[in-house]
């Protein structure tokens, strides 16, 4: 680009131009019907930006309402809209009375200077008992390392 300022006779060329354009594009308008185009993207930056959020339920029936277009533009009949799933809560009433009851008993015991009872003391007797810790022997020990360390040389060996 050059620095220069553009002369007057320039700067009168370049509004006669513009005059012209303008009345081009009312012709035009004129023609179609319509608008002028230069006001067209005038018209455009009024708008929202950016994606808007459509709820759940509006996309639901949006989706619907499309089936429907699909269906009578394929000339079968509309399919019958889903229902929208019910979110499950995340406690069941049960669950939600359990926590309840241990709450209640925790500041119970708070309250009479107790503390406050553990988890385990909390289970009924009638819970399933969690299954016994397996024992291994020294021998088993032994025997389990000796493979591992056998293991171990053959990996070495292979690289």
């Amino acid at each position: 680009m050059s620095n220069h300022t553009p002369s007057l006779a320039q700067l009168q060329r370049a509004i006669t131009i513009s005059e012209q354009i303008e009345s081009l594009q009312s012709q035009l308008a004129s023609i179609l019907g319509g608008s002028s185009p230069a006001a067209a993207p005038a018209a455009a930056k009024k708008g929202r930006k950016g994606k808007r959020t459509v709820s759940p339920e509006a996309r639901a029936k949006m989706a619907a309402a499309q089936r429907a277009r699909w269906a009578k533009k394929k000339g079968g009949a509309a399919p019958a809209a889903k229902p929208a799933k019910k979110k499950k809560s995340g406690l069941t009433p049960e669950g939600r009375a359990k926590l309840a009851a241990a709450m209640k008993a925790r500041w119970d015991a708070r309250k009479k200077g107790a503390p406050a009872p553990t988890a385990k003391s909390q289970k009924s007797a009638t819970a399933p008992k969690a299954k016994a810790r397996r024992v291994i022997g020294p021998e088993a020990r032994a025997k389990m390392a000796a493979a591992a360390k056998k293991r171990w040389a053959n990996a070495k060996k292979a690289q």
